[in-house]
């Protein structure tokens, strides 16, 4: 198992990457749009056509964009006249998802052909992010570090079904691991060709989801923990540590300044100087940011500072959604201010369980014969200095998962994407590890099939569910069919199955249906008079007859119980308990049949 030939290797590889591109390629051509993807695809084409940032400004403009080039071959119908475009007043935050309808929808332009489109350079981000991963482990741990790797990688049901979409996801960990990389690079070698390199890459990092800020702690941590670990002893551990916060900076400015700068200026050339002005007193709380709020509105008129107002308009947004949450579903409980146990009950669920084994067995095999003897301190720098990417991975996994678990945010396991990555690539070193550990050759054998088994098991877990990869759940959930009973949203439905109701009507010939929809395609565009809205919290609008479909995310907010302080009702479809669903589109769209 130890000894893989380089040409094996690039074969299995290149046929791991191949079978990726199929399978998320295939999944994707049966899913809708979902939520989120409706004000990015319209914000990007309104970027990269209007140069105008007014559109989704709480995310970074980098994957918006890249998801919008195939559509300027398209000559679409620009809705300029649209009041959620002109924008004679401070919009309210759905002004972008109402203006991408208006693209979509409402201007004569093919939304499945844009969805698809849209959708394809986010496919090809995931593979170079692959790719990349392979190549490193394979520099870390050789040839069967990086099969494991890309095995894990390749048949993720997380990167399948978030790899697809245009959102920011995908690309935050592929920005992660790529600005990580070139980062090491530079402390191990910090030679002017590095330091440009790890700079360019920080700054493409921050243009792609401003949850990467977390990079500036985080590089600057690495920079001065190298510094004290390897010194330079013709100049001292001081002088060393402050050489290397010197060159810190300047990768950091180089980033700034020559990336993301230029970047949001382009975004910004015909984005109205008193628009950006009010935008950005709208779109900030004046509590508690306050004061950075007043510097942000200060630098939003001066020409030079004007693209770096609009960078940090975006993080103080996320910074500030953060600080307040969302309303989210978890467990029977709905609340607004989350739970510190949503992220790790929803990793724990939504990654397959064979990787928690598999997790298990690479902590052995990193801390194989580990000791510390007496001098614990000693002990714990040499096992970091010998083991120092490993050390910055793992670093990153504590600064990015306390984030999360502290934050109110809790929207699904897509915020935990850059973390997913560099976990395959720990437990792949750490099984590398505990193979080449063993002496034995029986307990090796052993232990080697013991780990081809979980992988098996893995990997059958992952495609059992093709092709609805958004609503996978693992056993402890008891699957696929039962994981909205845990949690909703992005983590099971977000509108990705609405083209399959559209599949179920026609078959049976169904002729109107009262609906609850949630996700980002227009049941008006595709439905006409066959639509019927159904309201559940109006009382006279709710139907006792005829067909019903309602999306489990508005199901599971409508019968679960509201945590203490969340003062909105919850029970406003337990009146659908009386029935029983007569059939699922795909797994998150239930329909019920009331009778006649």
């Amino acid at each position: 198992m130890l000894n893989i030939k380089n040409k094996t290797t690039n074969l299995i590889a290149g046929f791991l990457l191949v079978f990726m591109f199929i399978t998320a390629l295939l999944s994707m051509a049966g899913d809708a749009l979902t939520f989120d993807e409706v004000a990015h695809i319209g914000a990007g084409y309104s970027y990269l056509t209007q140069q105008d940032y007014r559109m989704n400004p709480e995310h970074p403009p980098l994957i918006k964009d890249l998801a919008a080039i195939p559509l300027l071959f398209l000559n679409l119908n620009f809705p300029s006249d649209s009041p959620n475009w002109i924008q004679e007043s401070a919009p309210a935050w759905w002004v972008q998802f109402d203006f991408g309808n208006d693209l979509l929808y409402k201007s004569g332009n093919n939304p499945v052909f844009i969805t698809f489109l849209s959708r394809f350079p986010m496919i090809l981000i995931l593979l170079a992010m692959g790719y990349f991963i392979f190549r490193w482990a394979r520099e870390l741990g050789g040839n069967l570090t990086a099969v494991l790797t890309l095995l894990l990688f390749s048949f993720s049901p997380t990167l399948i079904a978030h790899g697809r979409l245009v959102t920011t996801d995908i690309g935050a960990a592929f920005g992660l691991l790529f600005s990580t990389y070139f980062w090491l690079k530079f402390l191990k070698n910090p030679v002017k060709k590095n330091i440009i390199i790890a700079g360019l890459a920080f700054g493409l990092a921050l243009l792609i989801k401003f949850s990467l800020i977390l990079l500036v702690p985080y590089f600057l941590i690495l920079a001065l923990t190298y510094s004290r670990l390897y010194p330079d002893m013709q100049i001292g551990r001081m002088r060393t540590s402050f050489k290397y916060f010197i060159l810190a900076m300047i990768t950091g400015i180089i980033g700034f300044l020559f990336v993301v700068g230029p970047v949001y200026q382009f975004h910004i050339w015909n984005y109205p100087v008193d628009h950006q002005v009010r935008d950005i007193a709208s779109n900030i709380a004046p509590k508690p940011f306050g004061a950075l709020r007043n510097i942000d509105i200060w630098m939003a008129d001066k020409p030079l500072l004007r693209p770096f107002a609009q960078y940090f308009e975006g993080v103080l947004m996320a910074t500030q959604r953060v600080s307040y949450g969302n309303t989210v579903y978890l467990l029977g409980q709905v609340s607004s201010s989350g739970w510190w146990y949503y992220f790790p009950i929803i990793y724990l669920m939504k990654e397959p369980l064979a990787l928690f084994f598999l997790i298990a067995l690479s902590l052995i095999g990193l801390f194989w014969k580990f000791s510390l003897k007496n001098n614990i301190r000693q002990g714990l720098i040499d096992l970091i200095k010998n083991n120092f990417t490993i050390f910055s991975l793992i670093l990153f996994l504590v600064i990015y998962w306390t984030t999360a678990i502290t934050g109110k945010l809790n929207i699904g396991i897509r915020h935990l994407m850059p973390t997913i990555p560099i976990m395959y690539l720990l437990v792949s070193l750490g099984l590398k590890n505990i193979i080449e550990k063993i002496e034995t050759t029986k307990l090796k054998s052993f232990v080697s099939a013991v780990i081809s088994l979980l992988f098996i098991w893995y990997g059958v877990s992952s495609l059992s569910s093709f092709p609805y990869y958004i609503s996978y759940y693992n056993e402890l959930a008891h699957g696929i069919n039962n994981g909205y009973k845990i949690a909703v949203d992005s983590n099971y439905d977000w509108g990705q199955d609405f083209y399959r109701l559209i599949k179920f009507m026609e078959k049976n010939k169904i002729e109107e249906i009262h609906l609850d929809h949630f996700g980002g395609a227009s049941p008006e565009y595709y439905l006409g008079d066959k639509y019927v809205r159904l309201n559940p919290r109006d009382l006279k609008t709710i139907p006792t007859e005829g067909w019903v479909a309602v999306s489990a995310s508005q199901m599971q907010g409508g019968r679960a119980e509201a945590v203490q302080g969340f003062k909105e009702t919850t029970d406003y479809y337990n009146w659908l308990d009386q029935y029983k669903p007569v059939a699922r589109a795909g797994k998150s769209i239930f329909i019920y049949y009331l009778g006649d």
